[in-house]
């Protein structure tokens, strides 16, 4: 009995735990004329297309980046931070325009639905996973630009680490 007690109290520590972490998961930064993309080192602002910010543990600003598919490499290169406290997208459903989307149109990545393969390129003229707070958003942009909504956990690496020149794979491969 003693045992069990002490394994739900464990179990409610680390569930607080859990959830005092996602309670101080910082809120998304407005976009600014400075912002420089992670890997490009370029302005965001000279891109068409979503953009992302990563924020990471011990770090004040948020890490740019000028396309939705570099925020998410971020996530699975090796040698990049795995403490990463928040990760926010362009949400397109509420976008101005592709071309200049807005500055503050942000979600939270992992909540979004993203259309694979259309025919439109993001920042540096990439293939993009362009994400949507409404699925039904999405498929309407699917309908007309082509590509396939899928989710966050759905996003296959090897459409985000294929070269821009790549015909993108096909989803599950």
């Amino acid at each position: 009995m003693r045992r069990l007690l002490l394994s739900l109290g464990l179990v409610a520590l680390l569930t607080a735990c859990g959830e005092e972490q996602q309670a101080a998961a910082p809120p998304p930064a407005p976009l600014t004329a400075e912002a420089t993309g992670h890997y490009c080192h370029m302005l965001l602002a000279d891109h068409d297309g979503p953009k992302g910010q990563i924020h990471v543990a011990g770090r004040k600003d948020p890490v740019w980046f000028s396309s939705v598919r570099d925020t998410f490499a971020f996530t699975m290169l090796p040698e990049e931070s795995k403490d990463i406290r928040a990760i926010y997208v362009t949400d397109m459903g509420r976008a101005e325009t592709w071309e200049q989307p807005g500055d503050a149109s942000w979600m939270d990545a992992r909540q979004a639905h993203y259309v694979l393969g259309s025919k439109l390129r993001g920042g540096m003229g990439q293939m993009e996973a362009v994400p949507f707070s409404d699925p039904e958003a999405a498929r309407a942009f699917a309908a007309k630009h082509g590509g396939e909504v899928v989710a966050f956990d759905a996003v296959p690496e090897a459409y985000i680490l294929a070269q821009a020149e790549e015909k993108p794979p096909a989803h599950g491969h």
